[in-house]
Order: C-alpha cells, then structure tokens, then sequence
C-alpha cells in the first residue's frame, strides 16, 4: 500500500474538457498514472492520480484549472479473479467506508492497481497492512 494524492476536477460535459487537463500536465512533464472521468447532464469530474502531486499542483494553479486534492492510498493486488474481493472485504471489516475506488490491470499481466480514497483517511492506514 502506498499514500498518494488524488486530484479531482470539475469539468463541463464538451469535447476537449479533459484534453486540455492531460496537456496541462503533459507539458508540466507531471505523468497521469490513473484517472477516472464520469458525466452527469452538462457537468463531470475527473479523479487523477499523478507522478508528482507538487509539480500537477503548480501547472494546474499555473492554468487556472481548480480542483481538490484529497489523501488517498494506492494497492497492488494479484491480477486474479477474487483479488479485489479479498481487499475490500478486509477494508469492510476494519468499517472503513470508500468515497470513491477506481482499478485496473492489464489482460495478462501479473499485478492490478487499485487507488482509493476514503472518509476517514486514518482508518486506511491500518486496514491493509
């Protein structure tokens, strides 16, 4: 398990809304190691997990583009079917409640990526380990 930030950004429902993030931060030389878009009628958010909260907190300031920065914890699991399963039941029982989840893996590959942020942020530390 590894602490991260999350950036989550307000965003208008038209083409090129989230472009114009990825080239603020692509020009920032900041990598997107994850996101996360979803849409509701005109407006949506987008949660992104960077390389380098600092240097995507400055481009992004820099652009005029506000968002919220909120803790999150980042888990490498077994690219296996029940792997995810087995991590939300022990986040489950320790009552940790998830404000949001996203994760991937690749077809074939060894490892899945989960990234998750949670109500109370203290309650995560413990519940993996």
């Amino acid at each position: 398990m590894a602490k991260t930030k999350q950036f989550t950004i307000a965003v208008d429902n038209q083409p090129g809304a989230i472009a114009g993030i990825a080239k603020t931060l692509g020009n920032a030389k900041v990598n997107i190691l994850s996101l996360l878009g979803t849409v509701q009628g005109t407006a949506g958010t987008v949660q992104l997990i960077v390389d380098d909260a600092r240097r995507a907190k400055k481009a992004l300031d820099a652009a005029h583009i506000a968002y919220a920065e909120t803790p999150a914890e980042k888990y490498d699991l077994p690219n296996k079917p029940g792997a995810l399963a087995q991590c939300l039941e022990k986040l489950a029982a320790k009552g940790v409640n998830l404000s949001s989840i996203h994760a991937t893996a690749t077809k074939g590959g060894k490892k899945a990526v989960v990234v998750y942020t949670v109500e109370v942020a203290t309650q995560a530390a413990t519940a993996t380990a």
